[in-house]
């Protein structure tokens, strides 16, 4: 074969068994090294067309994931230059969105929250509804990094067409919801999805935060009624929808029943989420799909009890003025800690503060008069 030859450390008696053999155009290394090509090929990596305001505005409309992805992350960035920006893109398509259902999920870690979402979606989207998830990743409060992993966790749903996963880094915010949720929120409703499933991080973080965004709140729990009974907030399930005890199958059947039960039982005394409505527990298991239709049924009677009894216009109402003086605050505190003269004595207050020789409310004065806020001694 004359464009194969043998290496010289081939054994002498080696025959076609000897698998290793130098092809030709290949420089011996005993040969020395070829002269560098005049035109060296580079393999480099298309750069990003730079989308304006009115390809973000049409491809939002238009229901376009790759532009919907893009103006997300627009809206989720800390970056002042693509605030102005987020912010005309939201005021253009805000005509369009407002029509979907909000709802909120929140639970315990390990009450199989991800799995039902995922159950209910494919269910859902084979209705012919399109279905998006805003699912919050807890980010560390060390290395501020999140694992967004919930395309993974709900590998059936994300290859669903009419389904749009988008994991979203906590940042570590209260109640486990990033700070541009609401945004995200409106540009998913502008792109057509139907329904909007908020997943949270988990009970105990500030589930107030979770009920100012979504129309129906749902707490997801698990079996073992005396120890989740204990550990659950009485604040929490006064602001949950509903009550969902979650893997309810197998030989854990009955014993989701009995802890259904003793929910119920303590709803009863405690004051209801929404006006004129009852809120109770329900059963089902994401695995086998038992009673994800029911708990589907009970959001759609939510909805039009709240729309014939005004509820429902009222409480976005208050959403929207509720997401207002968040941004106000958000923004006042961003300005804050960019401050210069903030920035120039920060850390010799926080030095003081550690040494004893300025007590902290002295040193929160002293940070407030720097970023010019008169302070009463």
């Amino acid at each position: 074969m004359s464009s194969v030859k043998k290496p010289e450390w081939t054994p002498c008696e080696a025959g076609a068994e000897f698998a290793s053999h130098v092809m030709s155009g290949v420089i011996n290394a005993h040969d020395g090294m070829p002269s560098a090509p005049s035109a060296p090929f580079v393999l480099a990596s298309p750069k990003r067309r730079q989308l304006s305001l009115d390809d973000y505005v049409s491809g939002v409309l238009a229901g376009d994931r790759t532009i919907l992805s893009r103006a997300i992350t627009l809206a989720e960035s800390n970056s002042p230059s693509h605030f102005d920006l987020s912010q005309q893109v939201i005021k253009e398509v805000l005509p369009k969105t407002g029509n979907s259902v909000r709802v909120g999920i929140t639970g315990v870690p390990g009450a199989g929250k991800s799995t039902f979402i995922e159950a209910l979606g494919c269910r859902l989207c084979e209705r012919g509804k399109k279905i998006a998830v805003l699912a919050v990743d807890p980010s560390s409060s060390v290395s501020k990094g999140s694992i967004l992993g919930d395309k993974t966790r709900m590998e059936n749903l994300a290859k669903h067409k009419n389904a749009f996963i988008r994991p979203s880094p906590s940042g570590g915010t209260l109640g486990g919801l990033t700070r541009k949720s609401r945004e995200t929120m409106l540009l998913c409703e502008a792109a057509g999805y139907d329904v909007i499933l908020v997943e949270t991080v988990g009970v105990g973080q500030s589930e107030t935060t979770v009920r100012s965004m979504v129309d129906f709140f749902l707490l997801v729990v698990i079996t073992g009624a005396g120890d989740d009974l204990q550990g659950m907030k009485k604040g929490v399930m006064e602001l949950a929808d509903a009550i969902l005890v979650n893997k309810a199958d197998g030989n854990n059947e009955l014993k989701a029943d009995t802890t259904r039960v003793e929910y119920d039982r303590m709803l009863h005394y405690l004051r209801q989420a929404t006006e004129g409505w009852t809120t109770r527990a329900y059963t089902c298991s994401s695995v086998t799909g038992k009673g994800v239709d029911e708990i589907w049924g009970v959001v759609e009677q939510f909805m039009a009890a709240v729309k014939e009894s005004g509820v429902f216009g009222e409480r976005r109402k208050q959403q929207i003025l509720s997401w207002v003086y968040t941004m106000v605050e958000d923004q006042l505190r961003q300005k804050f800690y960019r401050h210069p003269d903030v920035i120039n004595i920060k850390e010799r207050v926080e030095r003081q503060v550690i040494s004893g020789e300025l007590s902290a409310t002295g040193a929160a004065t002293e940070l407030l008069r720097a970023y010019g806020l008169e302070v009463a001694d």
